[in-house]
């Protein structure tokens, strides 16, 4: 493909500064479409973002011949269903996270694009991201000794509030959890891209309050092939904020946060601490998009994909099939 052509399905908040703006500041690429079913709303999203065409219908979009590459941004639900028909249309696609709302519909659309014989890629953005992509330097150059251990925590209030709980992300049948799957998902791919599969998985999801049918903690253990341990615990009614990543090496030790600052402080086996400083892009998902259109043209490996997306889902189901329940406790 010379240039990408890429055609938006659900135009929602997500695309308004993360992804959105990004598809015309990338070289080769444009966003020549977007659809979102209340038409109005499609309308106005166009004529704010200068994109020539709009549809309320995404059959419409998938089919239009100039979109050579379609962008799905809608909720879970529908990412199965979707992906499927941008597959039968012979598209490229990328489809948001988290990549389905379980394991096996992750898979059909993982054979679908298979043997459609086109690549499928999943917004794993953070694999792009330069402090990220250092992150996986250190570790696979050996610079701070042998990865051993992986520790993360998390934490945040959400759930506290009563106010956001009718929100789609609490709803499973549209998102197929709560917000371990929405923002987890984000972690644990970080962890597949850093350490390889997180193989043995073990874990639980909790809701205590029955104030909605999603998880309010979650927590896991796992390791991967070269024996990381690695151990994560989430907490989505904490009056705490915590995001923190703890890498051990055998000569060193590595932290960083998921959504924070893109700083990593890194202690050597001397003791010394150093603080290394990066910028985030304005789009968060700049990177990701340049490396897709790069891999679209066939210059670059692809950082984020369906098979990919599909092990992350995967540990989410193994975590979330351990499920309990306020009264069992």
């Amino acid at each position: 493909m010379e240039t990408i052509n890429w055609g938006i399905i659900g135009c929602g908040d997500v695309t308004e500064r993360k992804s959105g703006p990004a598809f015309n500041k990338v070289p080769n690429s444009r966003l020549v479409a977007v659809m979102r079913r209340n038409a109005a709303a499609a309308e106005d999203y166009a004529q704010r973002h200068g994109v020539p065409k709009w549809y309320a219908d995404a059959d419409a979009l998938i089919a239009d011949p100039e979109v050579n590459a379609v962008y799905i941004a809608t909720p879970p639900e529908s990412h199965c269903e979707l992906a499927l028909k941008v597959a039968a249309a012979g598209k490229p696609c990328y489809v948001e996270k988290p990549m389905a709302r379980n394991a096996a519909e992750c898979a059909r659309m993982v054979e679908a694009f298979e043997q459609a014989k086109l690549p499928l890629f999943v917004a794993y953005y953070r694999r792009s991201h330069p402090h990220f992509q250092r992150v996986k330097a250190i570790i696979d150059s050996g610079e701070l000794g042998e990865l051993r251990q992986l520790n993360y925590d998390y934490a945040n209030r959400s759930m506290l509030s009563v106010d956001t709980l009718d929100q789609w992300r609490y709803d499973p049948e549209t998102a197929g959890g709560g917000l371990f799957w929405d923002l987890g998902s984000h972690a644990l791919d970080l962890f597949d891209y850093w350490m390889g599969p997180l193989l043995g998985v073990t874990g639980q999801v909790i809701n205590r309050t029955g104030r909605t049918q999603v998880e309010e903690l979650a927590g896991m253990t796992a390791h991967t092939a070269k024996g990381v341990a690695m151990h994560g615990a989430w907490n989505f009614m904490s009056i705490e904020h915590l995001d923190t990543v703890t890498l051990r090496f055998s000569d060193g030790v590595l932290r960083c946060s998921i959504f924070g600052p893109a700083d990593l402080y890194i202690t050597d086996a001397a003791g010394e601490e150093r603080v290394e400083k990066y910028q985030l892009p304005e789009n968060v998902q700049h990177y990701l998009i340049a490396n897709m259109v790069a891999s679209l043209r066939g210059d670059e490996a692809p950082l984020s994909t369906g098979v990919s997306g599909l092990r992350t889902n995967q540990v989410i189901d193994a975590v979330a099939s351990n499920r309990i329940e306020g009264g069992s406790l």
